[in-house]
């Protein structure tokens, strides 16, 4: 789902609602699947957490720091500065707390990853109601959404996501809707029909250019149409090959 919203309002606003939508939605095709809704500190508001909870929607997301946090886990990050300059070498320890803000209803958990390099320290902080031991789930399952944030850079830069330019909402927002659209077909393409190609795990934008981003002659009768690429066109097995697989699949 593809939402387009003001800049000038909360980064967050709206978000639980669509998760609320996207929630019920999986559930009616799938009424046993397990949710995990993983997000970066933006997503991190008190309203989200109790819907997921109340819900059984399970949840990473990461945490702001402040003071109150930094002094719950002072000698963590102690630790760690002292490790560092002993072997001046990368440290990371985790572990974990309890914490919950003003506006929280209940105290959470919290995971802790006490980081300290050559820049200095960089605690980072995760909330979540998942099972499992702290750095596993900081390492495997929160820092995994770094390969989603790639997807959604490939539909802004490939797939022109980026481009809400009109002054009025919803032709940006129609925009927005159209380029998801493509981003899907061109995801399809991907996960189907180039499997087993050089092409695999190529991004849309290298897609694009190599398979449909090419000059050609159309011809369209009552039966058939009929494409015309030039004879140095370097993919021409590719293209049949992509073709053919989509053909069998559909």
């Amino acid at each position: 789902m593809s939402y387009l919203r003001p800049s000038n309002i909360d980064g967050a606003k709206h978000s639980w609602a669509v998760a609320a939508l996207l929630v019920k939605r999986l559930r009616k095709e799938w009424p046993e699947v397990k949710i995990i809704f993983r997000g970066d500190s933006g997503f991190c508001r008190h309203r989200m957490l109790t819907w997921f909870e109340k819900n059984k929607v399970d949840y990473i997301i990461g945490l702001p720091g402040n003071k109150r946090l930094e002094k719950e886990c002072k000698d963590l990050i102690i630790k760690s500065k002292e490790e560092f300059e002993k072997t001046k070498i990368k440290q990371k320890l985790f572990s974990e707390t309890t914490y919950a803000a003003k506006t929280w209803s209940k105290e959470r958990r919290v995971i802790v990853k006490a980081e300290h390099t050559e820049l200095g320290a960089n605690t980072r902080y995760i909330v979540t109601n998942l099972e499992g031991q702290a750095q596993h789930l900081y390492e495997n399952v929160y820092c995994a959404r770094g390969e989603m944030e790639n997807r959604i850079k490939e539909q802004q830069l490939d797939m022109f996501a980026d481009r809400t330019s009109c002054h009025n909402w919803w032709p940006n927002q129609f925009r927005l809707l159209l380029s998801s659209v493509a981003y899907v077909l061109m995801e399809t393409i991907r996960r189907l029909a180039l499997k087993t190609t050089e092409l695999a795990e190529a991004q849309v934008g290298t897609i694009r250019l190599k398979l449909l981003k090419i000059g050609a002659v159309v011809i369209r009768n009552t039966r058939r149409i009929k494409l015309l690429f030039s004879s140095h066109y370097p993919y021409q097995d590719l293209f049949k090959k992509v073709a053919h697989q989509l053909i069998n699949t559909a």
